[in-house]
């Protein structure tokens, strides 16, 4: 994301390109629609001709009611292929649980190896140069780059939301519930994100960085992880 920026972030994985190609898409209709709701109002502004006698036009009621049911279901079957798709859980190859707290987050890799830690918002006047301000953390969730890899969301006290735009993920973290949902990194990188449930005084200042990195690296960082806690 960078300063002014009126679209979506760069896409980092299918899911978050599936959804903005949907977004131009629907964007599409929307546009000529409004476009044509200006020009109409314009020329009824500015002609003194009326159609104050006309009563009745079978034709014209049967337009503006096919038409808009006609984008209604342009627009329904691919959000509904998207709604499917954000739901769907082929083979994760890696489970991660997150829990939210007041006001840090907290992960748990327990498929190959007990490791669990907190992640806390790194200070202003701890940063480093070239590190983002309110987005930088202590201990980034680590993730493998081209896998599969399944988030189980819950929160410890209130409710949040783990969101990372740039992966078109956004899941409620609920006390004593389990939300999961699936994300697949289609390149290295880190990917920032931010609570989007208003947690209480703190809300601003829980952000999220995942990281991907390739299977090998991420095999020395468990191992690293394992070792360190």
């Amino acid at each position: 994301m960078y300063w002014g920026q009126l679209s979506l972030q760069d896409p980092c994985s299918p899911l978050m390109k599936e959804l903005s190609e949907f977004h131009d898409f629907a964007m599409l209709p929307l546009m000529f629609i409004s476009l044509y709701i200006i020009y109409t109002m314009f020329i009824i502004s500015s002609s003194d001709t009326s159609a104050k006698h006309m009563f009745e036009s079978h034709g014209l009621e049967s337009i503006w009611t096919l038409m808009p049911a006609i984008i209604l279901i342009t627009l329904a079957l691919p959000s509904l292929r998207l709604l499917y798709i954000l739901d769907e859980l082929c083979n994760p190859s890696l489970t991660i649980k997150t829990v939210g707290h007041q006001w840090y987050w907290s992960y748990e890799y327990t498929d190959t190896a007990n490791i669990e830690f907190d992640s806390y918002m790194i200070p202003t006047e701890d940063l480093s140069p070239g590190d983002f301000r309110l987005l930088e953390v202590d201990n980034r969730m680590v993730v493998p780059m081209l896998m599969e890899t399944r988030v189980l969301v819950t929160a410890a006290d209130v409710m949040h939301a783990w969101t990372v735009p740039s992966l078109g993920v956004k899941v409620d973290a609920i006390p004593g519930r389990l939300n999961q949902m699936t994300i697949l990194p289609s390149r290295p990188g880190v990917f920032y994100g931010q609570c989007s449930e208003i947690c209480g005084a703190n809300h601003s200042f829980m952000p999220i960085a995942v990281e991907s990195v390739d299977i090998k690296k991420f095999d020395q960082w468990l191992t690293w992880k394992y070792l360190e806690n």
